[in-house]
């Protein structure tokens, strides 16, 4: 199992945009990818459940993967959440 913490870096949070494009990252690895905030965890499986946490610029979000290519995932995911959410 990995953990990390991201802030998130969006000025508009986690909208329907960048929880979409994580919702499909997670989607390419057979590992199980959650997110948590504030004690609460969901599954990124749906862009409701990303959208349920109402992540917020400057939130702090640990990322759980857990499954036979979790160090893969965790190197996409990383990626993401540094470079990508800079873009929506």
């Amino acid at each position: 199992m990995i953990k990390r913490e991201y802030t998130i870096i969006d000025p508009l949070g986690m909208h329907a945009r960048p929880a979409t494009a994580l919702l499909k990252l997670g989607r390419n690895f057979k590992s199980a990818v959650s997110l948590e905030k504030n004690g609460k965890s969901v599954p990124v499986k749906s862009m409701l459940n990303i959208l349920a946490l109402t992540l917020k610029f400057g939130d702090i979000v640990t990322v759980v993967i857990e499954g036979e290519d979790e160090t893969e995932a965790s190197v996409v995911i990383e990626n993401f959440f540094m470079e990508e959410m800079k873009h929506f």
